[in-house]
């Protein structure tokens, strides 16, 4: 199985037409034709079945998978292919960065900044999602670095502790009756619709806050990133318990509330021990480093 065949596959996937795809990757409609049937047929399945209409093509269910292996794939060699490249005077190449959402992020963005001065030939790739996502993709060598939100375990990786925390609260609308608290106690949480964190080891952190008082969570619904589940908050469908300062509320119908007791949490950057780094990823801990000793 060819990489350059992979990335015809995925540009027929995303084009949805051999006539479209052939013409974006510059090759003739026969020949890409016969690239994806000499895949399925080292496969062993179909990867697309013909609509009739306007002759689209879909994916099947195997097409499906494939195309989300596919691009891991790809996103590995592109990125191995990027650690060697650049001349020995100029360092060059990629650095891929996960992380939930935290004010710390801006930690990573002051780093980076002046590693691009002093380099201009290192490039950045965000990538946005929950401890779970980010370790997954570390593991699988897509991430050099995250940046995680405890509670996490960090067995397997090699870390530096932030010099900053996060406070959970409640994001909720500005009519809503727990609004005219300052601050929510964990009596206040009975019988409201919740959203919660989706990242499985912050129940524990919750369940240590609610106490023995027999308190629990009337949970609705769960996120992994808090914008998508604020717009939730500002329908009414229930309250998120959140980290403040992500969601900007000056100005809208939402406002937050910290907890009481206040719970705080700390945050790591963490890279994948016993793994090599490139020397752009290299080049970016040490300048993070030099960064925390400067604050």
């Amino acid at each position: 199985m060819e990489l350059r065949v992979l990335r015809y596959f995925l540009t027929v996937a995303q084009a949805e037409s051999i006539s479209a795809a052939a013409e974006v990757l510059h090759v003739t409609q026969p020949t890409l034709s016969r690239q994806l049937m000499e895949l399925e047929a080292e496969l062993g399945t179909k990867l697309f079945a013909r609509g009739r209409k306007k002759r689209r093509m879909a994916l099947t269910e195997a097409g499906s998978r494939l195309r989300w292996q596919a691009e891991e794939i790809l996103a590995l060699a592109d990125k191995t292919l990027a650690s060697f490249q650049g001349g020995t005077e100029e360092v060059a190449g990629e650095v891929a960065i996960g992380g939930g959402e935290s004010r710390a992020m801006a930690l990573v963005a002051r780093a980076f900044q002046t590693l691009h001065q002093r380099h201009p030939g290192i490039l950045c790739h965000l990538y946005s999602g929950n401890a779970q996502d980010v370790t997954e993709r570390l593991d699988k060598g897509l991430l050099d670095f995250g940046v995680l939100i405890e509670p996490v375990n960090l067995e397997g990786y090699d870390y530096l502790r932030l010099p900053a925390t996060d406070t959970w609260g409640l994001l909720l609308r500005r009519d809503h009756p727990l609004a005219r608290l300052p601050a929510i106690r964990p009596k206040d949480l009975e019988g409201v619709p919740l959203l919660t964190s989706r990242q499985r080891m912050v129940d524990n952190e919750f369940a240590g806050w609610l106490g023995r008082e027999g308190h629990s969570l009337d949970t609705v619904g769960t996120y992994n990133l808090l914008y998508n589940a604020s717009l939730m908050v500002a329908a009414g469908v229930g309250c998120a318990l959140a980290l403040d300062g992500l969601i900007h509320t000056q100005g809208t119908p939402l406002t937050f509330r910290p907890l009481e007791p206040r719970v705080e949490t700390h945050l790591n950057l963490v890279w994948k021990k016993y793994h090599p780094l490139s020397q752009a990823a290299e080049r970016f801990l040490a300048q993070f480093q030099e960064t925390l000793q400067e604050i």
